[in-house]
């Protein structure tokens, strides 16, 4: 094939994708470029930008706002995350298998991914009803145990969010779970149950291994799942009781669309997007360095 030739089909495939680029730059990257630039100014409408440097990163520092809704949005992830891990690999256990009727099973577990999370979110703001008559409260008393405040308390509100992030996203740490279930060698099983080693070591010993990296993806998923969380939070508790909820999503709403301070809102978004990016990185480095070890 001719160097000239071999070009015209290097470029078939960027002319494929171009539209899709184009819509991605209007659409993203040209406002991604916009949102940094209005994070170095005070925002005011008809009178003009003002340029202010680094100040408004100093107030998303400074700010008692910011840092316990940094605070709130990190215990969410971690509590997220490490509990959507843990669910999705023991549902994953559960239906994994090529019986008949694990699809029926499978396809029940996976339908709080695809409800719209408006409307679950709503859901389980009632189910949540914090006295006796409420849906949550009224299985609770079935096993003796009192009514709950659930996200009407400073004390029981982020943990209650929690368990709504986990209902959503464990299901999808399952399908992932069940698809790398499904490479792992067979074999490794029978030679280590020839070996007398019982179904716990057989999970530690075989099955972790060979999940390590599909323990790597969804971690990184999940923790931005959990960094990203807005819609729950808002529908569910606008950030109360009393800014216990309050996390940065919410935070830049607020200041940005229902405030005005868009400067601030803008280097929150700046912030939080580097904080997902140095994530990923760290995630991808510690599992390129166990791979190689």
């Amino acid at each position: 094939m001719s160097s000239r030739a071999r070009r015209r089909f290097d470029f078939v495939p960027w002319l494929f994708l171009s539209p899709a680029l184009i819509l991605f730059l209007y659409f993203k990257f040209i406002p991604m470029g916009q949102g940094v630039k209005m994070s170095f100014y005070e925002v005011r409408t008809y009178l003009g930008d003002r340029w202010v440097g680094l100040e408004n990163y100093k107030t998303i520092v400074t700010d008692e706002r910011f840092t316990s809704a940094i605070t709130n949005t990190v215990l969410l992830a971690a509590g997220a995350t490490i509990g959507s891990m843990a669910v999705g690999l023991l549902l994953a256990l559960l239906v994994e298998g090529t019986a008949r009727h694990l699809w029926l099973v499978r396809t029940a577990a996976f339908i709080p991914v695809v409800t719209t999370i408006a409307v679950a979110a709503e859901v389980w703001r009632i189910m949540y009803y914090p006295d006796a008559p409420g849906p949550v409260n009224t299985i609770l008393g079935w096993f003796f145990i009192d009514p709950q405040p659930f996200i009407a308390h400073e004390d029981t509100s982020l943990l209650s969010l929690v368990a709504v992030q986990i209902w959503r996203g464990a299901p999808y740490d399952m399908m992932i779970f069940v698809a790398g279930l499904a490479g792992v060698d067979r074999t490794l099983y029978e030679q280590a149950a020839v070996d007398g080693a019982s179904t716990w070591r057989r999970f530690l010993h075989v099955t972790v291994p060979a999940l390590r990296p599909v323990f790597a993806i969804l971690f990184t998923l999940a923790a931005i799942r959990g960094l990203r969380v807005f819609t729950e939070v808002f529908t569910m508790t606008n950030g109360g009781p009393n800014g216990s909820t309050e996390v940065i999503m919410t935070l830049i709403y607020k200041l940005g669309l229902q405030q005005g301070h868009l400067g601030v809102a803008a280097a929150g978004s700046v912030v939080l997007f580097i904080a997902t990016v140095i994530l990923t990185i760290i995630v991808r480095a510690l599992y390129r360095k166990d791979a190689r070890a």
